[in-house]
Parts: structure tokens; sequence; C-alpha cells
């Protein structure tokens, strides 16, 4: 095997962009990617001529213009604007909860009523919220909670919200005007090539190794290279010697419609706890696609067990203690960095991914390119 300055383990965002600034400063990668095709969770498939989102919607979005100048570097982003729908046993809510959704749910017209309808039922709760329920009514109230919060988070966790820890949830955003934008980010929106397109510039010059996993012969992959920068999952590199870190996954239900529009809108909650999946995503809407054929997905939560796909962090005190011990370990490795949201057992929104490799990148290279 060839000598690389880098082996690079996962081939998703953290990897392709500190991938891109190592090539531009010189050094030659080597890309070990265990899926059969680069992107990460960001990776699409292209069906009737519509990117469909294969592990759930990604929207770009950020207010770091130093991020956005550098994706767009590679890719042109379009106008999208995430606005997602809820919709509570066939009720239909817009998202973030604003003034649309205060109208349509209480018949209110003004901020006035709105906040005067919320604070009353806040009151409700005194002293320190005990749980996740008790702390979402302190902060949106009894009506939007039992409608819009109570059943998507209890589908998302697997329990009941008395049993979730209050911290889960430290805020959830009100708006006192009629604004279903989703983000508050200046910059937002979808490649126009698609995401495929980004990554195959990102990871431009590398040499990579697809359906390959990197844990299972990593003796041969890191004798001929001077550094691994490594994105899987923390615990799974020191082979689970503290135990596993507990994850909350997701499966897909992907179809193709005889329709041109299925729902009117990219995504639609689904947040009454009957509906055993928590959204469905119209992929076109992201692109104002004109297909005369849609493609869905629904997405259903799920637990997580060993050699499933794992999504998010079970961001619980034991779960954060354990992973304070795998970080220890991680500190010692000196040859290897640690990077993305798997390898720091945390959630990350893709411009944070983004800004966190570029700042690995500067601290490696002295400067991004």
């Amino acid at each position: 095997m060839a000598s690389y300055d880098y082996l690079i383990v996962g081939a998703g965002l953290f990897g392709g962009v500190f991938a891109q600034q190592a090539v531009q400063n010189g050094k030659t990668c080597l890309v070990v990617e265990r899926r059969a095709k680069i992107g990460g969770n960001v990776a699409c498939d292209v069906v009737e001529g519509i990117d469909v989102h294969t592990y759930g919607a990604h929207i770009f979005h950020t207010h770091h213009d130093r991020v956005w100048d550098y994706v767009n570097r590679f890719v042109t982003f379009n106008h999208y604007i995430n606005s997602p729908v809820a919709n509570y046993r066939g009720e239909l809510y817009n998202m973030p909860f604003n003034m649309n959704t205060f109208h349509a749910m209480w018949g209110v017209n003004t901020p006035k009523e709105a906040k005067e309808k919320i604070e009353a039922q806040c009151a409700a709760i005194t002293g320190e919220p005990r749980n996740l329920e008790e702390q979402a009514i302190r902060l949106v109230g009894k009506d939007i909670y039992t409608k819009l919060v109570k059943g998507y988070t209890e589908k998302q966790w697997g329990r009941d919200c008395k049993d979730l820890p209050a911290f889960i949830i430290r805020r959830l955003p009100v708006r006192y005007t009629f604004d279903n934008n989703y983000f508050n980010d200046p910059h937002q929106g979808i490649p126009v090539e698609g995401y495929n397109a980004l990554f195959e510039k990102l990871f431009e010059g590398c040499d990579i190794i697809l359906e390959t996993d990197f844990l299972q012969d990593r003796e041969r992959w890191t004798s001929q290279v001077e550094r691994v920068v490594y994105t899987g999952t923390i615990d799974s590199y020191f082979d689970y010697c503290y135990g596993a870190l507990e994850y909350r996954s997701l499966r897909f239900e992907t179809e193709v419609l005889d329709t041109d529009n299925f729902q009117g809108v990219a995504v639609v909650n689904y947040t009454d706890r009957e509906t055993p999946y928590t959204r469905i995503i119209e992929h076109k809407h992201f692109a104002f696609g004109t297909q005369p054929k849609t493609v869905i997905s629904r997405e259903y939560p799920s637990e997580w067990k060993l050699g499933m796909e794992p999504y998010y962090p079970v961001n619980d005190e034991r779960n954060q203690k354990l992973y304070q011990k795998y970080k220890e370990l991680a500190e010692k490795e000196n040859n290897v960095l640690f990077g993305g949201r798997l390898a720091e057992y945390r959630y990350y929104d893709m411009d944070a991914v983004v800004f966190s490799a570029l700042t690995a990148a500067k601290k490696e290279f002295g400067m991004v390119k």
C-alpha cells in the first residue's frame, strides 16, 4: 500500500472538509468509508430525477459568513427556506411556533392575545421543572405542549415525557410574528447540484476505498500513514472498553408516488403519539422540483443496538460521564484526530461540522485555504 500523510476514516462532512484542506496544503489523503458511497448522512440518491435525502432531511443553514463562503466555493445554493408543517390528528399548524400557529390553535389575532394565552398556561408549573413535560409546559404552555411537543418527543426518544429529564429541552422558540422560517440564520439553502456534488469536490484529489471497515484491520490502514483523522463512533475505536454509548436510531420507508405533489411542503411533522412515524419528507420541494412524480420518506425513530446506524446521542448524565472517559483516552492518541458528531458524541448541525473541521485544519496546517 502506498504511503499517505493522512488516513481519513469516514467520508462524511467533517472528513470531507478536512480532506479538502489537507489536499490544498499539499498533503496526500487516503479515505476509508464503510458505506458504498461518500457523503455520510448527507448523501443523496437520485430517484425519478429527484435528489432523495437518504438519511433524513438536511437543510444547510448558518450564521457563520466564513462557513457560508466556504461551502459556496464548491456548489451553488438555492433559496430554499425551511417552513415545516405540524399535523396533529389532522389539524395543521405552522412551525416554529408563531402567530400562524397561535391563530390556528386559539383564534387569536394579535401578539398580545397570544402572549397572554401562553403566559397563563405556563404559570401552571411552579418551582423547578422535574421532567421534560413540566419544562415544556413552563416554556410554551399546555396546549402547545400537548399538540405539538409531547407525541413527537415521546416517539423520538421512545419514552414518556414524564420519564425524560428536563434539560433535554432547554428552550422552545416562540415567535410573536407571522414568520414560518424555521431558522433564524441569515444563510440557508440546498445545493442546486445536490449534496453529492459537494462531496465530490471536497474529496477531490483523495484516494477513496468504499465498503471497508477501518476497525476490522486498523493496523494495516495505519501502518503507512503519518496521521489518522477518525470520524467514527469513539467507543468503537476503543473496543467499547468502558461499555457502549447510547444513541437513538432511525429507519426510513421511501416510495415513489404517481403524483406531482403529495403534501405541498418538504417536511410535515406528525406530532400525535399514535402515528408511528415522526415526519414525512417530500424531497422534490427542497429543490422546487417540477417532476411528474414525487418521492416521499416516512421517518421512524427506533431504539439503537450495536450494528445499527447511530443518529442522535443520548446526552443524559450517564452517557456524558461515559463519553468523558473515552475522551480522556482519545486525548492520549497522539497521532489521531477525533472529529465529527460520532467521534465527539454530540449532535452537530452541518454548519457546525464544517466550522469544527476548518478549525481543526487551521490548527493542523496553520491556515485555511
